[in-house]
Parts: C-alpha cells; structure tokens; sequence
C-alpha cells in the first residue's frame, strides 16, 4: 500500500458521549478484535485502548492511544484522544497528527463544553469532520434540534447521510439517503447482515406496516424539509471544514458504525503538505512546505508515553511519518541533537498489542524505543534535512503545584519522574531562576492526580504537593540581550524557564501582567511556547 491509501483520523468528544465505545466497534470491524466491548485480542489479552490503570478506575480515557488496521483497500491509523477537559492539550498535539476527525455526539445533550473547545483546535487546520449522533437507541433530541443546535454553535454546516426514524423504545432504524433504504434497528450483534427495507416508494403498504403509520409520516414530513432545508454533499467544502456528514445511530449496540466507517474510508483525505521552519528554528525563520510525495523521509514526535507495558518499564515516542518511506533498519536524522539514529525495532500498535513494522510511508504512525532521547516537537530527516515542523506548542497552564519527595532519599527518583512526565506532555516542568524550586503546570486539576498516581505507581515516589498562587505563564521574547537581563533583573522573584530553557513569567494576576506588558512594550508576551498569539 503508498501514502495514497492512507488515512489517519482521530475521534474527539466530550466525556461520556460514547468515544471510547465507538473505538472498540471501529477495532472490531477492522479486525482487531473478535468481539467489540470484552472481546479478546490475538493475544488474550482485553484491546481496549484505555490501557492506563487509572484510566479503567475513573472510566475516562486519558492519554491517547494509536490503533492501527486495515478496511476498505485502506490502512487507517484512529487515534482516540482524551475527552476530559484536563487533558485538551494532549488531545490537541495529537490532532497534528491526523487528517480528519470523527466527532461524536451524545444526541440527548447535543453540543457540550469539551466538543467546542475540540472543534477550536479542528479549526485551526481546518480538518474535515465526520459526525456521529450517537445513543439514538435512548431518548434523545428532535434530529432538526440537534441539527440546528451543532450549527448554531459549532458553526459548521450538517449535512445527513442517514435520518433516524424514531428514538429511544420506538427508534426503528436509520433511512439511508444514498440508497434510499431504511437500515432496521435491532438489537442484535451481528451488524453484517442487518435488516434493510425498501424505502424507494414511501406510499407503499408493506413499508407502512413494517415501520407503522405515525413514523412513516414523520419520516415523510422529516424527509421533505430536509430535501428543502439542506443543500447536497460537497467533497470540496467537507474537505475544508465547511460541512459535516452526519450519522445517526448507536455505538453500544453497533448500529450505525458501519455505514459512519464505510463513508470515512471513501471521502476521508490522504496525507497533505505539512509547514515546517529552515534554520535558525526562530520565529524569524524561514517556511518551507513538506509534500508527502516529496521522495525523503521526514516525520515529527506528537506523543511520549512512558511504562505501556508497566513489566518491562519501557517508553515509546510515536512518530507520525509526514513524507517518503521509512524501512525498518534505517538510519534516521534527529534535527535536534544533529545526531543519525538506527531506528531496529520500529512498532505499529494495535491497541496494546504491538509489531514490528517494516516500512512506513507518509500518513503513518509508528512507535520509536526512547531511552529519554526524544522530546514532542522533535522532527526527523533522513540525509541530515534541516527543517522542523511546526504547530506542536505547549499552552500557557492554569493551575501550580510545588512538589517535593517526602523521602529525601528519593529525589532523586521524583526528579526522573517528574522530567520524563513532562516530556510526555502529562504535565508541564518549570523551574524558577532565583529559587530553582521545581513547579509542574496543568491546564486541569486532573492532570496532577494522574501525576501524582503515576510517579506512586511507575516510579515509587510518594510526594508533597502543595499549590502555587499563579494565574498562567508567558512564554517572552526579547528584541536584544541587554533588555533581556534588566527584565530577568527587575522581575527576578516571578522568571521561570520550562524544559526548553525558554524564558517565562509566571502571572501572579492579570493586573500585575498588564502593568508589566505598560512598563515593557518592547517585551513580547505569548500564550504559547510557538511564540504565536
């Protein structure tokens, strides 16, 4: 298979919308499993993609897990991403990586909190999305309603591919506008041979006695302000992030999945240009457009995830490949440290299930062994390629803890502990310059419970944490040398840098931030680590 067949997509939602079941029957049709929900893997063990043990406790998905199989003639990379608010960033470097998103939303609530953060992030790419109004089975919004309400407040047009024929105990099936077909719900586990029923004539007896008058009506009336109301399908503008094909159905009892993957595998993009940066790696440096058919390989690090497999302590960097081809073997350029890497064992995951890959083209994700080299942001050439790619920030944190190991004999384990958590992205590290006290910044509470379960649990450090009075973090930029030092000077008590070594202020409150952005106009102050605004 070339990059041409190619398609990675992830799926975004708010908590509880359903996300991580839509995974596992998405898994199931791609073969990865037997049984979607409890079924066994190849190797016996559960390919959920909530791997994490706190992840199963809480019932949340908290780091994003890659899951790679082939449908359609095509080879698709899903990531599922966290859905709880605390972890938007996360789910926001793993969106660099993809071409288009599944969406899903739970159709008794419609459009909530986290969905429109998600649809922020799609927009800054324009990805194209795919719409999945799930748990119809269940009562839920009037299909206009929850239309009208995705449109009104995500600002992109719906278009539908099927419309559900009833909801909650009278939810009949989902009428299919391609084949003019109604798709018969039952619950059932077999969704390879569902019930189809001839809708091409709905005046016909037999269609008003197998659904029963009132829904055939409603259908009736439903189908012709549809016809009225919504415009066609466009490839160009579902491409550019315009309009959204939407789906009904119910991920839990595999209804409708089908028919969501079967179109993401037909109208979802192959891998597109990437914008990386050419020497000095600044903000004045110079743009240059990566092909995917560009014949060198070229690939960036969106994610570290460190004792996936708690027995064997290990940490993996995914890469996602943006251009040429890869083989397994290869010698790999790390932009970074200008230093050529033999890449031996390269993994695809299904999962926690694991291979080696041979190749990789542009458009896939693969697994790098990292003993602690590899950082998110790092970018990959082979032939010694100057360039980096761009659009992998870190975010200005919220929330401040300082945090201290209350056996001091284990410093030294907090301090890897902390460091390698920061490279994962599960939190931020920050240092301040007078004290060299260690700061961790989140954008959630929830990201310090998962710090503070995994260094118990992966690094067997029990620590003290105690909050921080700080409203944010700016990531400065100086015009020359000699402003930099007065600065550093006068606001010594409030200079941090992150993992980076990049110059920070930490915000104590907005007023103090606006009095000093009057004092030092010349000072730029930004709310990401890319130095945009």
């Amino acid at each position: 298979m070339s990059f041409k067949t190619r398609c990675t997509f992830a799926i975004i939602s708010h908590p509880d919308a359903g996300k991580t079941t839509m995974t596992e029957k998405l898994l199931w049709f791609g073969g990865v499993v037997r049984e979607a929900g409890m079924v066994k893997s190849k190797s016996g063990d559960y390919a959920k993609s909530d791997w994490m043990e706190l992840e199963k406790q809480r019932g949340i998905s908290i780091t994003s897990s890659v899951m790679s199989f082939e449908y359609n003639d095509r080879a698709l990379h899903l990531l599922d991403t966290p859905g709880h608010k605390d972890f938007s960033e996360d789910t926001y470097r793993t969106l660099t990586a993809v071409e288009s998103v599944l969406m899903m939303i739970d159709s008794a609530k419609g459009v909530e909190a986290q969905t429109i953060k998600l649809m922020e992030v799609c927009r800054m790419r324009d990805t194209p999305i795919v719409t999945f109004m799930n748990k119809y089975d269940r009562e839920a919004m009037d299909p206009f309603a929850l239309l009208d309400n995705i449109e009104s407040i995500l600002k992109i047009q719906c278009i539908p591919m099927t419309w559900p024929v009833g909801n909650g105990v009278d939810f009949k099936g989902v009428y299919d506008f391609k084949t003019k077909q109604i798709l018969s719900f039952k619950d059932s586990k077999d969704p390879f041979s569902p019930s189809l029923i001839d809708a091409s004539n709905l005046e016909s007896d037999s269609l008003c006695e197998t659904i029963g008058a009132p829904q055939l009506e409603k259908l009736k009336e439903d189908l012709e302000m549809v016809a009225t109301l919504i415009p066609e399908f466009s490839m160009e503008e579902y491409q550019a992030g315009i309009q959204t094909p939407v789906f009904f159905g119910s991920a839990l009892k595999n209804f409708g999945v089908k028919e969501c993957l079967d179109l993401i595998t037909q109208i979802a993009p192959t891998p597109r240009s990437r914008q990386a940066v050419l020497p000095p790696f600044d903000s004045s440096a110079p743009k240059v457009v990566i092909e995917p058919t560009d014949p060198e390989f070229t690939g960036f690090i969106f994610k570290i995830q460190a004792n996936m497999d708690p027995k064997h302590r290990d940490r993996i960097s995914f890469m996602r490949v943006c251009s040429g081809m890869f083989s397994r073997n290869d010698k790999i350029y790390h932009v970074r440290t200008g230093k050529e890497i033999r890449i031996a064992t390269p993994l695809i995951f299904q999962a926690r299930d694991r291979d080696i890959a041979e190749e990789a083209f542009a458009g896939d994700i693969i697994g790098l062994y990292d003993t602690g080299k590899y950082q998110i942001g790092d970018t990959f050439s082979m032939g010694k390629k100057l360039i980096r790619y761009t659009g992998i920030p870190s975010f200005a944190p919220e929330l401040f803890m300082r945090v201290t190991a209350k056996d001091p004999m284990k410093a030294k384990h907090l301090e890897k502990g902390l460091s390698q958590l920061s490279e994962e992205g599960a939190t931020q590290l920050f240092i301040r310059r007078h004290t060299n006290e260690k700061m961790l910044g989140a954008v959630g509470a929830l990201q310090f419970e998962v710090v503070k379960f995994r260094l118990e649990d992966e690094y067997g450090v029990d620590a003290m944490y105690e909050s921080v009075t700080c409203a944010g973090v700016r990531w400065l930029k100086f015009d020359d040398k000699k402003k930099e030092d007065q600065f550093c000077q006068e606001y010594s008590s409030v200079i941090m840098e992150d993992k980076e070594k990049r110059l920070c202020y930490a915000v104590r409150t907005e007023w103090d931030l606006r009095l000093a952005q009057e004092k030092n106009p010349d000072v730029q102050f930004f709310k990401n680590s890319d130095y945009i605004e």
